[in-house]
């Protein structure tokens, strides 16, 4: 063999184990069709024809993203109380919908739980206002990017969002990548310290780590990326949670994943053993037991703040779903 033959030849041999190794950290192929279906008061998410989840962005106090399927079609987020009378779901906390981001303290403004403050159950109270569907793309991957306006209980704006939600399928797993981009274009936009947010979900009980607050069936487990387990991971920072448990005999999970790029990543959680999981960076005194208003963060007029998240909707656990896998193939994705 010729030396020109055998550089050839291990040249080629490198290649091969090169792209085997990229092949072996990649995830299976997105073979799936995803399909945005525009309506008046939502724009449904189909994947190969089955229904995934509908972002809904009228009848709430803010959009949500309901109902959130595994592959398989099993529901994976709370229903109440958008729907009703599902057996053993707890009652409890009604602004927890599904899958959503607003924040309690935004100049002040309780986005979070608004009607808590507000002079009764149908008074006027900050929400976040539906103002444009801004693209809407059926693909292997489908791209739904939306402007919404946070308004204070007299309609007065407070900031602007443009979100950007992409939507995969692979064999084992869905998900949604998404962008936030806050945009300070009223007025100067401070979001306070509280752990009461920002961008959460809420599991079913199957889900959950233990039964509380009158759930039922609960056989979950809540883990973190650096290992911390149920009511451990709650207020620590952490790249991603991951809520997994058996429904119908099989195990299902959902991860949430923080961008290296986000501020102040790796973010607080606020995530409870209820069910309740937020990725908060603001909540620094409730997580972290520092003074008062310590995580405040204030947006200039003008300016934007961009946030950027992945949701993972799985069959089995964190480890089995390769959520760590996940999370470094993202982020070095995203980071380009």
């Amino acid at each position: 063999m010729s030396l020109r033959t055998a550089v050839l030849v291990a040249s080629l041999l490198l290649a091969t184990l090169q792209l085997s190794a990229r092949l072996a950290t990649a995830e299976p192929g997105a073979s799936a069709k995803v399909d945005l279906g525009r309506h008046d008061d939502r724009v449904t998410v189909t994947i190969d024809g089955a229904e995934f989840t509908s972002y809904r962005f009228t009848g709430h106090d803010k959009p949500i993203l309901f109902p959130l399927r595994a592959p398989g079609g099993i529901p994976l987020t709370r229903s109440w109380p958008i729907e009703k009378g599902v057996a053993g779901e707890p009652e409890d906390h009604p602004h927890h919908e599904s899958l959503w981001f607003t924040h309690g303290s935004v100049n002040g403004l309780d986005f979070w739980a608004p009607r808590a403050h507000s002079a009764g159950p149908d008074g006027p109270i900050p929400h976040v206002e539906h103002v444009s569907i801004d693209r809407c793309e059926s693909g292997e991957t489908a791209i739904l990017e939306t402007t919404s306006r946070w308004v204070d209980a007299d309609s007065k704006p407070v900031l602007t969002e443009h979100r950007t939600m992409v939507f995969a399928a692979d064999e084992t797993a869905r998900s949604i990548d998404v962008t936030l981009k806050l945009v300070a274009d009223s007025s100067t936009v401070t979001f306070g310290d509280t752990k009461e947010g920002s961008f959460a979900l809420r599991v079913r009980p199957q889900l959950q780590p233990k039964d509380s607050n009158g759930s039922q069936g609960a056989s979950g487990r809540l883990v973190n990326s650096e290992g911390l387990v149920d009511a451990a991971a709650w207020g620590k920072r952490a790249r991603w949670v991951d809520y997994s448990g058996t429904v119908d005999g099989k195990a299902y999970g959902i991860a949430m994943l923080d961008h290296p790029l986000n501020l102040r990543h790796p973010t607080w959680w606020h995530a409870r053993e209820y069910g309740l999981s937020g990725a908060n960076p603001f909540g620094i005194h409730d997580f972290a037991g520092e003074p008062e208003e310590a995580g405040n963060y204030t947006i200039p007029e003008g300016e934007t703040l961009v946030l950027r998240y992945l949701v993972v909707f799985h069959a089995g656990d964190a480890e089995e779903a390769g959520i760590d896998r996940r999370w470094k193939l993202w982020t070095e994705e995203k980071s380009r």
